[in-house]
């Protein structure tokens, strides 16, 4: 457990350099701050001591020179204060900041495979929530341990040059209530891990009800979304209860100890002082310095729950930052250029990490610069796996995949999909403006370039007829426009793209007749000169592909045009019927 910890503090270090002179300035305020603290018993020691033990030495100028010095401390705390209060709590949201950008970044390289077993929700909750607490940690830390281990050594040597016997005994206390806290720490420990990861699902439940809030509402399932989300909070005021409770014994336990250290001194310290062990002066500073002692582990205990919380933030980043992307670029890897657009699949074989079953095996196909391809079958018989490993969302388990004689893993992502348009049945639009969502083709487009890839698209009539034209909010994911108005927009993205390579993953197979009639005819205009891989259950949009083939869970069952296969009379020919007859 504790070589864990330290594993997630030497993770969390390396975030501190760009910081260092901010934190050794947040550092030395702190040891101002804590001077201020401490002389303090030294100044009533030392007026105490002159009106018990020499009256004529307790002078106006005595009192006036120990106020001023005091007066002078305090105006260096308030600066130093305001110093660690600002400037050190920035350092921290700054820290938190680069953590931020760095988990963003490293999700972006995750693999589709990730986010198929892994709930949005929960991710948006440790990029958000379990990083806010990530600041108060990276400025607290340091600051509250430094300022509590100046005080109590500083505290215990100065105690020391008084009365050894009295503060051993005061200092003996301190290793129990060390060891009481430590109990209800680990205990917390476990608990914030359990809240954090309840409040992940929760996030994520919210949000997949809030996403689906038209198909509850159109089955009227309110009840039922309202059912889970309280099984849900429920549970997570269970695990908030617990920890209060944690919380109440950890400070009920704090205050007894004070109480002890407070009844120690007053009763051992009265003893010694009754025989002459200890002046009056002594005396009072004992009971001076045991409430900065206790002030500052009282602070500890505070700190203790934001250290938790920012202990389990650290380690649920480090989860993350620690799983490898599944899918990058090889040593060496070298950049796609002047494609033609040639594909040919050399004995691959693939099955998912969940499936022990291949959906493909030693498939091998080849496919010419410009041909038009189009993938029919039942479900299951591997269609959109195919055309995922071409621009590698997925990585093929056996066997090789070229593109113009090139390995494609031998290439960097980047360039390889810069070459490979794709275009889904369930379209995303960034919330935003039409010209936005356009512009994600290409990202420094002019106008004019937006406008052609729209009026090639077949979307330019309707955009002009939005009330705000290209520049029209479109909502999130696109709410405000139809299922046809938001196909016609990505085709226009893919036509900004402008890559060699396309693949059309059943880009109408959502879509109303006449909706489907208008895309067709855009995605035929945008397969032209291309190379194109169109996965299909409408049979009637691929009759003029090049090459049809049919693939199962057996492989390609059948290739060729429409016209030979339906003459050929086998599976696709059946399919065909069944289509026609429905």
């Amino acid at each position: 457990m504790e070589n864990k910890k330290k594993g997630l503090l030497r993770r969390f270090m390396p975030y501190y350099k760009k910081y260092g002179w901010i934190m050794v300035a947040d550092l030395f305020c702190a040891a101002l701050t804590t001077v201020c603290e401490l002389v303090l018993p030294m100044i009533v020691r030392e007026i105490t001591g002159a009106a018990t033990e020499n009256t004529a030495a307790l002078t106006l100028e005595l009192i006036l020179r120990c106020g001023l010095l005091y007066i002078a401390l305090r105006i260096v705390d308030t600066a130093a204060n305001y110093y660690m209060t600002t400037v050190g709590h920035i350092m921290g949201t700054k820290i938190e900041n680069d953590m931020r950008g760095d988990l963003f970044s490293h999700l972006q390289k995750l693999s589709f495979s990730y986010y198929d077993n892994t709930k949005v929700g929960t991710l948006m909750s440790r990029i958000t929530n379990d990083l806010f607490d990530v600041t108060e940690f990276a400025h607290h830390c340091p600051e509250e341990f430094f300022i509590a281990g100046i005080k109590i050594i500083c505290a215990f040597i100065i105690l020391c040059t008084m009365n050894v016997t009295l503060t051993l005994i005061i200092f003996s206390v301190i290793p129990v209530m060390v060891a009481v806290l430590i109990y209800f720490r680990l205990k917390m420990k476990a608990n914030f891990a359990d809240s954090r990861k309840q409040i992940g699902e929760l996030n994520s439940q919210i949000e997949d009800s809030l996403l689906g809030i038209r198909v509850v509402k159109s089955f009227a399932n309110e009840h039922v979304e309202q059912k889970k989300f309280d099984k849900g909070n429920k549970e997570f005021l269970r695990l908030k209860s617990a920890r209060y409770y944690i919380m109440g014994g950890f400070t009920s336990a704090t205050r007894l100890f004070d109480g002890i250290m407070y009844i120690v001194v007053v009763m051992v310290g009265g003893v010694f002082l009754l025989n002459g062990d200890i002046s009056a002066a002594d005396y009072v500073a004992y009971l001076m310095f045991v409430t900065t002692l206790l002030t500052s582990i009282r602070r500890i205990v505070e700190f203790a729950e934001q250290f938790q919380l920012g202990m389990s933030g650290i380690e649920r980043f480090a989860e993350i930052m620690d799983t490898e992307p599944e899918i990058q670029d090889t040593a060496g890897a070298k950049k796609l250029e002047n494609v033609r657009g040639n594909v040919e699949f050399c004995d691959v074989s693939f099955h998912y990490e969940s499936e022990k079953h291949e959906v493909l095996h030693g498939l091998n196909l080849s496919v010419k610069a410009g041909e038009s391809i189009a993938l029919v079958g039942p479900s299951g018989g591997g269609k959109t796996t195919l055309c995922s490993l071409i621009p590698r969302f997925y990585e093929a388990s056996a066997g090789k995949i070229l593109i113009d004689g090139t390995d494609i893993k031998g290439v960097t992502l980047a360039s390889l999909r810069e070459n490979i348009g794709v275009v889904a049945q369930d379209v995303y639009l960034f919330s935003g403006s039409v010209r936005e969502n356009i512009a994600y083709g290409k990202q420094n487009a002019t106008a004019e370039e937006i406008e052609r890839a729209a009026r090639l698209a077949g979307a330019h009539e309707f955009i002009s007829a939005l009330p705000d034209g290209y520049d029209t909010y479109v909502g999130e994911r696109g709410v405000k426009l139809s299922g046809g108005q938001k196909q016609r927009i990505s085709i226009a993205r893919v036509f900004l793209k402008d890559p060699p390579i396309l693949i059309l993953d059943e880009a109408t197979s959502a879509l109303d007749n006449e909706s489907e009639r208008l895309v067709q005819r855009s995605l035929e205009t945008l397969a032209k000169g291309r190379t194109t891989f169109t996965v299909a259950h409408r049979l009637t949009t691929i009759k003029n592909a090049d090459r049809i083939l049919v693939l199962t869970e057996n492989g390609i069952e059948e290739s060729g045009t429409h016209k030979e296969l339906l003459a050929k009379g086998g599976l696709y020919s059946e399919l065909y019927k069944l289509y026609t007859v429905v």
